[in-house]
Parts: structure tokens; C-alpha cells; sequence
């Protein structure tokens, strides 16, 4: 009996121990909020790792596609989280939709490929916003629908998704300080897309997040 409940122990321990959150807020984040009224969301630097089997069937073009594609879509599932929180009064500042966001940076020369070449308070400098929110996503398989079936196109891999972390930052514009920072790492069944993931992600972050109310 003993050495059954053993592994189970050990086992309980790493699956909390993957779903710890970690958020830090700056001292001062309160004073730094107040004079914030326009926030941006960008797309997310995602990393995503494939079986050894699938990334064989696949070129090196298709995965960076499917990452960008995923970084694309946690941006605005992101968005559309605050944007319920914005509906329901529990909000204190609004958010640039990704559609204006991106189109800006385009503009500017800034894209998937080379957003990490900025500092924070560059790129929301070009987006004329308060602060901005980027950050990274790692996964072993893409939750946005577009990229989950280009995925199981490519490599006949349609399972779930067992293993995410999200590091998110919110940088302030006026000296690109990072005012919060919330990492989040969860397994096991998420749901069955990103706006699902987001929802879980975003649960307890919500609660002490000082956008939100």
C-alpha cells in the first residue's frame, strides 16, 4: 500500500508544483495606473514544442506559422477578457483593439518576427498608448482553432493541449518601468481554445490585477 500511495504523493506534488502562479506588482503600481487610460495588447512571443514525431513532418516556415498564428490569437483572446471586464464596469482604463494595434505597428515596420528588437516604451510610443501588455506562451500544442487544424493537417496530431505558461508584463509608456508581471503555468485539460486557456490563465490574476475591480 505503502509504495502505491508513494508515486501518487510525488505525483500530487509536481502537479501543484506546475500550477503555481507567480505576479509581481511594482511598489508603486497604483500611481502608475492612475494616469493610465489607453491600453495596448500585443501579440504574444510563442514557443511551441511538438512531439519529435510531428515536428518531422513538418518544415521549420510551418511551425514558426503556427506559433505566429498562436501569438496572434492569445492577443486577442486577451483582449476580449478585458473587453468583458470593460462591459461590466470592472474596468478602469480601455484597451486598443488587436486589429488597430497591429495595423499601427505594421506601419511602423514592426511584425511578429521583430517586436522583441523594441523596448516597451518604443512600441507604445508608436501605438500612442499609456502602457502595454506583451509577453510570452509555451505550449506542446496551439490552442487557437486555425492553427490547432493546421497542425493536425500536417501532422495528423489532434490531441489536447497538456502543458501551457504564460508570462505576461504590463509596461508603463512614459519610461517603459514594468509595473506587473504574472506567470502562470497549468496542465492537464485547458478547455478547447484559447479563449478557454485565457479564462483559466486569467482566473486569479484577475483578482489582484490592478485594471480590474
Amino acid at each position: 500500500m505503502k509504495k502505491f500511495l508513494f508515486p501518487i504523493f510525488l505525483l500530487f506534488i509536481c502537479a501543484n508544483g506546475w500550477a503555481q502562479t507567480h505576479l509581481y506588482e511594482h511598489p508603486n503600481i497604483d500611481q502608475y495606473i492612475a494616469r493610465q487610460n489607453k491600453v495596448a495588447i500585443l501579440p504574444f512571443k510563442t514557443s511551441i514544442t511538438l512531439r519529435p514525431k510531428d515536428m518531422k513532418s513538418m518544415t521549420n516556415e510551418q511551425i514558426m506559422k503556427l506559433e505566429e498564428d498562436e501569438g496572434y490569437s492569445i492577443q486577442s483572446a486577451m483582449h476580449s477578457w478585458f473587453l468583458k471586464r470593460e462591459k461590466t464596469g470592472k474596468l478602469k482604463v480601455s484597451f486598443l483593439d488587436p486589429m488597430t494595434t497591429n495595423a499601427k505597428l505594421r506601419k511602423m515596420g514592426v511584425d511578429f518576427t521583430n517586436l522583441q528588437d523594441y523596448t516597451p516604451d518604443e512600441l507604445a510610443d508608436m501605438l500612442e498608448v499609456d502602457a502595454i501588455i506583451m509577453g510570452t506562451f509555451e505550449t506542446n500544442k496551439p490552442m487557437s482553432e486555425g492553427a490547432s487544424l493546421a497542425l493536425g493537417l500536417l501532422a495528423g496530431f489532434y490531441g489536447s493541449t497538456n502543458k501551457a505558461v504564460l508570462n505576461m508584463s504590463i509596461y508603463d509608456s512614459e519610461d517603459g518601468t514594468q509595473i506587473a508581471n504574472y506567470n502562470k503555468g497549468i496542465s492537464g485539460s485547458m478547455g478547447s481554445s484559447t479563449e478557454d486557456l485565457i479564462n483559466i490563465l486569467m482566473r486569479k490574476a484577475s483578482r489582484r490585477i490592478s485594471y480590474t475591480e
